[in-house]
């Protein structure tokens, strides 16, 4: 269990499901808008070089709506640019997982295996999110985390 601060994101986001592999979809369709727009050059305020993907707005448990944003932590959110949203979330309790390997085949197994275990986690359903840094790119070696809220 870690204990987590809260912190500031600027990007962009999606309400989807993971009904019927919608989610599959919407979520790659939001990760290949934030490259091809090159997203993070235009986010001011940036204090990691690392990507978060955010799960957050929950309409009930894994199985209901959602809403993905994905950004970078920044400092303020004094300014946020046309077409993105700024989005605080709250610090707390968070149990983390590396997925490791090739990806995002390890980032898909490493959910699987959570909400297999959704129960016994005692998750909050507040923010969850996962965390790519440099080690995120390293084929299939890559490593991301991925923090789940916690009563």
């Amino acid at each position: 269990m870690k204990q987590l601060e809260s912190f500031k994101i600027i990007g962009i986001q999606v309400e989807t499901t993971n009904e019927n592999g919608k989610a599959t979809a919407d979520i790659g369709k939001l990760w290949e808008q934030f490259y091809a727009d090159n997203i993070p050059s235009i986010i001011p305020n940036v204090v990691s070089e690392e990507v978060y993907s955010i799960y957050t707005d929950y309409e009930t448990d894994y199985k209901g709506k959602y809403t993905t944003v994905l950004g970078m932590k920044v400092n303020s959110l004094d300014q946020i640019p046309t077409g993105l949203v700024g989005r605080k979330f709250s610090g707390g309790k968070y149990r983390q997982f590396i997925a490791k390997g090739k990806m995002p085949d390890a980032v898909v197994d490493t959910w699987n295996e959570i909400w297999v275990n959704d129960k016994e986690l005692n998750r909050k359903y507040t923010a969850d999110f996962e965390v790519y840094g440099p080690k995120s790119q390293d084929g299939e070696n890559a490593e991301v985390a991925i923090y789940i809220a916690i009563e």
